[in-house]
């Protein structure tokens, strides 16, 4: 089974597949967060359509005084009863991240969705959770880091 297989069957009986921003900012005590924040962060879910695949893809700018090592992410349906952990998130794919600056990078976590995905996933708001690892090895968890919805 594919991770992104995985993704989709993480709810038992539903299915998984983004738009609202979600994050952590940085410690307005320090120029430099301590740990990995995200900003800016979107999730956009597309249906299939009858001439293609549709997509899901989330987006967000992770920052770290040291670097930004990695992003993990897995969207989850509201209805379902998973509540995934920093742990459950170790094990699945990763975003891409392209660094804008010496201690920020953009992160991008996409995919096709068929239209089988799509019939089979559950109907209505789905959440996004995000593990950003940092070079030095710092990490934070965002349970809920972006909202989505798959319309019925």
């Amino acid at each position: 089974m594919t991770k992104r297989t995985l993704l989709f069957s993480l709810a038992g009986v539903a299915a998984v597949g983004g738009v609202v921003a979600g994050g952590l900012a940085a410690s307005a005590a320090s120029a430099a967060p301590e740990k990995p924040a995200l900003e800016n962060g979107s999730a956009h879910y597309a249906a299939p359509s009858a001439s293609g695949a549709g997509s899901f893809t989330y987006t967000v700018d992770v920052s770290d005084n040291s670097g930004i090592k990695g992003l993990k992410v897995v969207a989850w349906p509201a209805s379902s009863k998973l509540k995934p952990t920093e742990a459950d998130l170790r094990f699945v794919e990763s975003a891409t991240c392209k660094r804008t600056s010496d201690d920020t990078s953009r992160c991008t976590y996409t995919f096709k969705v068929t239209k089988k995905e799509a019939a089979e996933a559950a109907k209505g708001t789905w959440y996004v959770s995000a593990l950003a690892t940092a070079k030095d090895g710092d990490t934070t968890f965002v349970s809920k880091a972006a909202t989505f919805d798959i319309a019925g």
